[in-house]
């Protein structure tokens, strides 16, 4: 008592869910395509966590109070959990980054780059350029 497998499938979808929508940076410009599959995600981690807390019940390894106290369980340390993550590590985090330690594991602070993916696209893009324009002028 309480099922494991549903504590914990309940914790992953409540904090994925919350930091899906509370925690992504959210653009004023967000495209329809962007809110979409938000959207799709969320009901296919729904749709996980219900096929998990059924599954405890059919395979008769619980009874449907013990699936249900884990679903609560779970969901209630994953709410607690994502807003001390958010509330009390995010702000830690700058000054944990700033540590000699960080600085020579290369840990760094991306929290507050809205895309990652377009941003590492394009500053890898130009650091390519500014050395292909080094080896270009050195050569001549």
């Amino acid at each position: 008592m309480p099922s494991s497998h549903s504590q914990f499938i309940w914790f992953f979808v409540v904090y994925f869910f919350l930091f899906l929508y509370l925690r992504m940076h959210q653009t004023n410009n967000a495209r329809c395509v962007e809110l979409l599959w938000r959207h799709i995600l969320s009901i296919t981690l729904l749709g996980v966590a219900l096929s998990v807390s059924y599954s405890r019940v059919y395979l008769l390894y619980h009874t449907w109070s013990q699936v249900f106290y884990g679903g609560v369980a779970g969901s209630t340390i994953g709410v607690v959990w994502f807003f001390f993550t958010q509330e009390v590590l995010t702000p830690l985090f700058p000054k944990i980054a700033a540590w000699p330690i960080s600085e020579f594991f290369l840990v760094r602070d991306t929290s507050l780059i809205p895309n990652i993916l377009w941003f590492e696209y394009t500053v890898t893009r130009s650091e390519a350029r500014n050395r292909q324009r080094k080896l270009g002028t050195k050569l001549q």
